[in-house]
């Protein structure tokens, strides 16, 4: 089951981090997670820092540039996937993938490209979700044999 929370929750989420971290307020398990995530982007702080804006923003794909929210979700995504080998086979491909690269950050960005492929893939043939086909995405990326 996929957890679908609406874009304003996302929102409300990371930015409510945001905000308790900068208060120096205690966070729970998953804020604390999503705080080194959020550590990591320092490009996104601005877009943090006024949840009202952030309500009101949009980040159409042609507008060139990143949704931050969409962007951090999706690195909280890999790190549960990657806790709990989920797709099958997601953990030692992540970790080939960080050796090959030599940078775990650099790992999780090429393997948000191969979600994103997977779920556009998804919706474009209006099939569940091909785990297998992104396993193999993120197999490929780090320089392993398909699996048998």
């Amino acid at each position: 089951m996929i957890f679908d929370p609406k874009t304003a929750d996302v929102r409300r989420f990371f930015c409510g981090i945001w905000s308790k971290h900068g208060q120096g307020l205690p966070l729970t398990p998953i804020e604390d997670q999503a705080l080194g995530v959020i550590q990591r982007h320092p490009e996104y702080h601005a877009d943090l820092s006024d949840v009202d804006r952030a309500l009101a923003a949009e980040y159409p794909i042609d507008g060139g540039r990143t949704n931050p929210f969409l962007h951090l979700s999706l690195h909280l995504a890999i790190a549960e996937q990657r806790s709990i080998d989920q797709p099958r086979g997601i953990r030692d491909s992540l970790a080939a993938l960080e050796r090959r690269l030599g940078d775990a950050h650099a790992a999780e960005h090429q393997a948000q490209e191969c979600l994103a492929e997977t779920i556009w893939q998804a919706q474009r043939s209006g099939q569940p979700l091909d785990e297998r086909a992104y396993v193999e995405r993120l197999r490929q990326r780090a320089g392993l044999p398909p699996q048998p």
